[in-house]
């Protein structure tokens, strides 16, 4: 007995001293937890609890010159299920009903959406995908459904929305406008105004702090906390809609007619540097034109015979040469360092003069121009090259420009043939844009301006920041080579490879270019052609200048110059600028007051003053237009009810008539 007691004894002390050691233990942890680990479990209490809500801040639109809305941004709603939310017996009583109703919005049959409901129901599953990129408007239809309309929790409906960027007037300018989005490491990234200006568009967040409660659910603990968002600006673009979507179709036409790869085309008003239209459009797998990259501002290559301009500029400005030197083209082959420069009309052009080989763009012409007068001195011509800023990039605010190359005679890989090459246009390396730029500053009498997309930041009506004309040169030249530049110019279009473009109807100047690309890849085999044609319009007061740019056109019919496949852009351009814009004449002196009329006028007054009626006339049977401008021409107020003639008025005709008092008209 004494030895069982002793057992059951030891036992007691072992349990007691566990019990002992477990609640130290306790204690000790307590004790820790308290004022260890105190802090840590504190936060992570509070974080599980309450924490801050990001408030998003609405982004600012993107508006064309004349206010068109070219991005903005629209709620998109996805519509998921959980299907073990509702009870039984209201799923039961709504399915059938709902999935009607599905059906009349979402264009599938009854039977689909009463089948997908019930196995969502029986498999349990929870995020059943309704619907996505739903509208506002079809989101709350949807939120008004049978079963739906009894909420998240009673009815199952699962709503995540998201905002997303629109444009309005679809694809065109769509490259320009750009985007901001995320690349696949996550990094911010973007392109056109949307990413260079996403500083004035963007906002700033605001922030809510939110408890959590019953059910999932959070609401803010105090007004005191919250940072309310910063709405974004707008931004006005320089875009001209109606010019941009002459531009785009035009440039589209041609491009699929000559099946070509991609092209491009801008079109800039000429003293602002206002870029009113610009089309981008790159050919996708299935034939299709589309926006892609922005070619005119990011694609530097070879100019081919457009560059010849600049020849012709130097030459004046160094009065080496005048327009009226002859050249003899040598059968149109001329050779330099073992190379031959040929003219593209077989056989050349005999002799003639500078001028008239800038016309019909003769390569041996402007080449022995070139090389004769500088060959001794080429940094003469290629410091005048960079005078013209045409060694250096825009520095426009997007991202991605296209990097210029002039050769200069101090690099290691200057050559003998790299003058009489950059003199039509090859070996140099340029831009749309840039190109661009340089007639433009003929086009403006010497002035040359920057190119400018956007034009005003604004918050509603109120001005936040307005972007001026920049001009990069004053004076590229003297007035004098102007004068003769723009003869030349224009007549290229009348009488020389643009002839074909001509119209009496509507003034044009400009210059053809074709250019060889990627002839030296792989012994030639990728060589294609650029067809280019820049210039401006009217040619005796320009308005508008313009660059079109189409890459590997179609050979099959040989015929891949500038002036067939560029110039018809150019020239529709303009054709529907001069014939479908709206009249601009002013009218001057229109203050200007003549006796005979006043004499006139002050007779005809005081006669109808005189013959003033004083009674309310019959109006009964009358235009209501009419009635209206009679009572108002009697000092009358008029209300009217209804359209079409006077069918009632308030005050008979015959009673007296009172200035400002009101008569009703019914019209039928």
């Amino acid at each position: 007995m004494a030895v069982e007691d002793k057992k059951i004894s030891y036992r007691i002390y072992i349990i007691a001293t566990i019990i002992f050691m477990l609640a130290l233990a306790i204690a000790i942890k307590l004790t820790n937890i308290q004022w260890v680990e105190g802090d840590y479990y504190r936060k992570l209490a509070k974080d599980r609890t309450v924490k801050n809500f990001v408030l998003p801040a609405n982004k600012g639109n993107i508006y064309s010159a004349d206010g068109s809305l070219l991005a903005t941004s629209i709620p998109n709603y996805e519509i998921r299920f959980d299907a073990v939310a509702p009870k039984a017996e209201a799923f039961d009583k709504n399915v059938k009903s709902l999935a009607d109703s599905l059906s009349l919005l979402l264009s599938k049959p009854s039977y689909f959406y009463l089948n997908e409901l019930r196995k969502a129901r029986a498999n349990k599953n929870r995020y059943y995908l309704i619907a996505r990129d739903l509208s506002y408007t079809e989101f709350m239809k949807i939120k008004g459904f049978p079963l739906f309309k009894l909420g998240p929790f009673k009815g199952g409906i699962i709503v995540e929305q998201e905002t997303v960027r629109e444009h309005p007037i679809g694809e065109i300018a769509e490259r320009t406008i750009g985007y901001e989005r995320k690349n696949p490491n996550g990094m911010p990234d973007g392109k056109g105004i949307e990413w260079a200006y996403r500083k004035y568009l963007n906002g700033k967040d605001g922030k809510v702090l939110k408890q959590k409660i019953a059910k999932g659910q959070w609401k803010p603990i105090s007004d005191a906390n919250q940072i309310d968002p910063q709405d974004g600006y707008d931004v006005i673009s320089t875009i001209d809609v109606y010019i941009q979507d002459i531009a785009h179709h035009a440039l589209l036409k041609q491009l699929e007619l000559y099946q070509a790869d991609h092209g491009c085309v801008v079109v800039m008003e000429t003293k602002t540097g206002k870029i009113k239209a610009i089309s981008n459009l790159g050919r996708h797998d299935d034939r299709s034109y589309f926006e892609t990259t922005n070619y005119a501002y990011t694609e530097s290559h070879e100019p081919g015979s457009t560059f010849k301009l600049v020849d012709l500029m130097i030459l004046l400005e160094d009065k080496k040469i005048d327009t009226s030197t002859v050249f003899n083209t040598y059968g149109g082959i001329i050779k330099y360092s073992g190379k031959s420069v040929r003219d593209s009309h077989e056989g050349g052009y005999g002799k003639i003069s500078l001028a008239r080989g800038f016309e019909v763009s003769s390569n041996t012409v402007m080449v022995q121009a070139v090389y004769n007068n500088y060959k001794n001195n080429p940094s003469q011509f290629v410091n005048h090259i960079n005078s013209f800023g045409l060694n250096k990039k825009l520095g426009l605010e997007f991202k991605g420009e296209g990097k210029p190359f002039i050769p200069q005679p101090s690099d290691k890989n200057w050559s003998n043939l790299s003058l009489p090459w950059m003199a039509f246009g090859y070996g140099v390396s340029v831009t749309p844009l840039q190109t661009l730029t340089f007639y433009n500053a003929v086009a403006n009498n010497g002035e040359m301006v920057k190119p400018q997309i956007v034009s005003e930041i604004k918050q509603w009506d109120t001005s936040i920041k307005k972007y001026d004309k920049v001009v990069m040169n004053p004076k590229i030249c003297s007035k004098e080579t102007i004068l003769k530049l723009k003869a030349v110019l224009q007549n290229v279009v009348k009488k020389g490879t643009g002839k074909g473009l001509y119209s009496k109807d509507f003034s044009m100047a400009g210059k053809t270019g074709t250019a060889q690309v990627n002839y030296a890849k792989n012994g030639g085999s990728e060589k294609y052609y650029a067809s280019s044609f820049v210039g401006y319009f009217p040619a005796e007061s320009p308005k508008y200048s313009c660059i079109v740019v189409v890459h590997k056109p179609s050979t099959i019919n040989n015929n891949y110059y500038g002036a067939d496949v560029a110039g018809p852009v150019f020239k529709r351009i303009a054709q529907k600028i001069f014939t479908d814009a709206p009249s601009t004449n002013e009218i001057k002196n229109i203050d200007r007051k003549i006796q005979k009329q006043e004499k006139e006028y002050d007779a005809f007054y005081t006669k109808s003053q005189k013959q003033q009626p004083s009674k309310i006339p019959n109006v009964k049977g009358m235009s209501g237009m009419d009635a209206v401008a009679l009572f108002g021409n009697l000092g009358m107020k008029v209300k009217i009810i209804g359209i079409g003639k006077v069918k009632k008025q308030s005050i008979q005709a015959g009673e007296p008539l009172e200035k400002n008092t009101t008569i009703t008209l019914e019209l039928s």
